[in-house]
């Protein structure tokens, strides 16, 4: 066994199946006389929900998962090679293949809005960066991902002298500045609406929080006064069979003599 196969075991579990499995991998490791990668197992982190369902993905449907990683690839050479028309179709076809990964996701895992927000999230950033679209491939992420640059990748320099763009070039490129504003403003918003999302989700999480600490506390302090209780009664009850045992050596000793 090494890491990777561990954590291929571990990532495709549910979080909340996660950590008991963790530790019996890192047990398996130790028992087997490798506690180095007993270390790195145990030191593996629990996925976020949003990073589990991606991972799910990964493996319950690599076909559709590999066609929105390879639009993405093919995405970002267009942009290298600032190819405005392979540009223009792969952005077309972008929001449907991301869409249908995304209603795959959602129909295999029951989601919270923050975390399909953050399933989305993800799957842009495989897109436009390549280093984000290997560790969605792999399906071990343990977090959901969030590109916040605006172009896929650095524009190459050093390309020759272009003649004066023409007047429908210049129409053109202004057209494409809107296009990439309006998606920068559209990035924006669902960022802006998955932190409030998750500021929701979070502050109801809280809310339980307290409600169950105060119950657990109650509970503890209701305990430890019966605790008491019982330490009192026992206390009584050495010391009458401290007395019962002394009489009754006194007893014996009378009746002997």
């Amino acid at each position: 066994m090494d890491l990777d196969e561990a954590a291929g075991r571990l990532y495709a579990l549910p979080p909340s199946e996660f950590t008991a499995a963790r530790a019996a991998e890192a047990r398996a490791a130790k028992d087997g006389g490798d506690a180095a990668l007993a270390r790195e197992i145990a030191g593996l982190r629990k996925p976020t929900v949003s990073a589990w369902a991606v991972n799910r993905a990964a493996r319950d449907h690599p076909d559709e998962l590999r066609e929105l990683l390879d639009l993405g690839e093919r995405l970002r050479a267009a942009w290298q090679r600032q190819d405005p028309d392979a540009l223009a179709e792969l952005t077309r076809r972008r929001g449907a293949v991301s869409a249908k990964v995304s209603r795959l996701i959602r129909e295999s895992a029951r989601l919270s809005p923050a975390a399909a927000t953050e399933v989305d999230q993800t799957l842009d950033a495989a897109i436009v960066d390549a280093d984000a679209a290997e560790r969605v491939r792999r399906g071990l992420l343990d977090r959901s991902l969030n590109y916040t640059g605006f172009a896929p990748a650095p524009i190459p320099r050093g390309r020759p002298a272009r003649k004066k763009p023409s007047a429908g070039d210049q129409a053109a490129e202004a057209g494409r500045r809107e296009e990439a504003r309006r998606q920068e403003e559209a990035r924006r918003a669902k960022e802006r609406r998955a932190a409030e999302a998750a500021h929701q989700e979070w502050r109801q999480a809280l809310q339980e929080a307290v409600q169950e600490h105060d119950r657990r506390a109650e509970r503890v302090a209701e305990l430890e006064r019966k605790l008491s209780e019982a330490r009192k009664k026992l206390e009584e009850s050495r010391q009458r069979l401290d007395v019962t045992r002394r009489e009754e050596r006194h007893a014996r000793q009378r009746l002997e003599g």
